[in-house]
């Protein structure tokens, strides 16, 4: 059941996202900026996923040619936001909530 859950939500173990990020990823956080700014990954960029449009995609000048990383407090919003991205064209990765995030890539 968790591994079909994990899967619904994009969250696959087998990606070492570790390699994905020392390859140029950006790291997208959706979360809310109250949010972010009570804690996040050193060098992530916050765009929460209200925002998620090609307006706030070009504010941030976000790379389309670099594989994102989409993370939030749970895995929920960064779903979500792994697929606006991908109907954008974006190569999108769910790193799930920011705190397993940051274990993973330690």
């Amino acid at each position: 059941m968790i591994q079909l859950l994990k899967k619904l939500l994009g969250m696959n173990e087998t990606i070492d996202l570790k390699q994905i990020v020392a390859g140029g990823a950006t790291i997208l956080d959706v979360r809310t900026v109250e949010e972010y700014k009570s804690g996040h990954l050193p060098g992530s960029l916050n765009l929460p996923l209200q925002g998620l449009n090609t307006a706030g995609i070009e504010k941030l000048k976000i790379d389309k040619s670099k594989p994102i990383i989409t993370c939030c407090a749970s895995g929920m919003r960064s779903a979500s936001a792994k697929r606006i991205l991908e109907q954008q064209g974006f190569e999108v990765y769910n790193g799930g909530g920011w705190h397993s995030l940051k274990n993973r890539l330690s």
